[in-house]
């Protein structure tokens, strides 16, 4: 009996046909399959996967550009404006956990095409209502829909975590990620043009902008995606994520870059606008530049971890991290603008090389978590893709929670003490907490394995950078 083709849709394994657009058979870590079908078929997934998760990006950091919008006419003050960007982020991180597992439940084209369409909400809503004269209420309500596009990542990457083989994973991760994180410099690209051509006063303007996108981005997934069959919700596979620390490690390290990057891409204008007197039109000029170069660098820390390991691509850039805060710091004590743009420009590239590292860690993490309960090959490929792909949501939750608790600091800081200050301090310990756990889990004790029978060595991605320590239970 003849297998099922990779584009089939017969059914294997008890489950039902389901029509042209689901794959039945998906080896990637089979080098012929993934030569033959598998490349090709993956990287379409991943190029309309970045479309629609570079919308969603865009719709959920809508409000930190809408406020940019919002004169003295609109009645709502900058700790009123930060609750506002707090909220948007709070409902995209919440949001991150279901949408992890809907796409085994629905299927990934399936889910893509739901969560992108269900962005009409959030954008025409904010379409309706953006005008003086509209309660607080009404606003908070509406950034907080528009905090679902933040649910868009973690499904995006559980989908594009299954199409690719543990050797591409970084690449892949990296660029899927990267392309979303575009979202958050392009609405402010996009803010600046409309305030610099129609002015501060047409916000609508903006969002007519994307309600077109939203439409395209469901329609192009429909046309063009794939279901992945094998792709199943594992209840075990996500309470062992939950029970296993390193899942709740790599969430404290996720906090430190992608929190830093969507927190900081969220408050950056308003800080701005707050500390330094800026007026709209100079804030939005300056905030899309960090997130800019954030986004694009991103597929290059995974990249770097893929060759030099994880860990030491994610210590080096916290460590670093920590000295462009300190110039933060001392630019916001002086006063020089040119100063803080330069140390939050480099804190955003930063970021963004910290955000492809350690994404790039979890699958790695966790297949030696399998070699060495003893599992080889492609048992231990398997353990590894069950618990990598289980932990994701949890660690993209948590992680854009770290978002919320910069934009609480920032409001904390300038309500108590006029000026940011204080919640740059807070980020510069957190960097250093990030450096000693990389370093004691991940680095510390960690001894370079046996060369290779021949004569050659094993790879980076196979040494220790990787490799959770002795002292932590491996």
């Amino acid at each position: 009996m003849t297998a099922p083709s990779a584009e089939s849709g017969e059914s294997r394994g008890g489950r039902a046909r389901r029509g042209r657009r689901w794959i039945d058979r998906w080896e990637p870590e089979d080098e012929t399959f993934w030569r033959e079908r598998g490349a090709r078929i993956a990287h379409r997934n991943l190029l309309l996967s970045v479309f629609s998760e570079h919308v969603g990006f865009s719709v959920w950091t809508l409000w930190p550009v809408l406020v940019l919008f919002m004169g003295p006419e609109y009645g709502v003050d900058p700790a009123g404006k930060f609750l506002l960007i707090s909220a948007a982020t709070l409902t995209g991180a919440v949001a991150r956990v279901p949408y992890t597992f809907a796409v085994a439940r629905f299927g990934g084209r399936n889910w893509t095409v739901v969560s992108a369409a269900v962005l009409l909400v959030p954008t025409v809503a904010a379409w309706v209502v953006m005008e003086p004269g509209t309660s607080y209420a009404t606003f908070m309500a509406v950034a907080l829909c528009t905090g679902l596009g933040g649910g868009n990542f973690a499904s995006s990457m559980t989908n594009v975590n299954s199409f690719f083989p543990l050797s591409r994973k970084g690449w892949a991760l990296g660029v899927n990620a990267g392309g979303g994180n575009i979202g958050v410099p392009v609405v402010q690209l996009a803010g600046l043009a409309v305030i610099g051509t129609a002015g501060a006063g047409h916000p609508r303007v903006l969002l007519g902008l994307y309600i077109p996108l939203v439409v395209l981005a469901a329609v192009c997934s429909a046309r063009w995606m794939d279901n992945l069959a094998p792709v199943r919700n594992d209840t075990g596979a996500a309470g062992a994520a939950a029970r296993d620390p390193h899942t709740w490690i790599m969430s404290l390290l996720y906090v430190g870059t992608f929190g830093s990057f969507i927190g900081f891409g969220f408050a950056f204008g308003l800080v701005l606008q707050t500390q330094f007197a800026r007026t709209p039109l100079e804030a939005a000029s300056l905030t899309f530049l960090g997130p800019l170069l954030g986004s694009l660098v991103r597929p290059v820390g995974g990249r770097l971890a893929d060759v030099y390991g994880g860990a030491r691509i994610t210590l080096w850039t916290f460590a670093a991290m920590g000295g462009a805060t300190l110039l933060v710091v001392a630019a916001s004590r002086g006063e020089s603008l040119p100063l803080f743009v330069s140390g939050f420009i480099a804190l955003f590239l930063l970021s963004g090389v910290g955000n492809g590292s350690t994404y790039r860690m979890i699958p790695a993490v966790f297949q030696r978590r399998a070699e060495a309960s003893g599992l080889r090959g492609e048992a231990a490929a398997a353990s590894a893709r069950r618990l990598s792909g289980a932990s994701m949501g949890l660690i993209g939750a948590v992680g854009a929670l770290g978002g919320l608790g910069v934009n609480v600091a920032f409001r904390q800081s300038f309500e108590t003490v006029g000026s940011g200050t204080a919640a740059y301090l807070t980020f510069l310990a957190f960097y250093g907490l990030c450096c000693a756990v990389t370093w004691a889990v991940y680095l510390r004790g960690a001894a370079s394995p046996a060369p290779r029978p021949g004569g050659t060595e094993p790879s980076r991605e196979a040494q220790s950078a990787d490799r959770p320590s002795a002292h932590a239970g491996v």
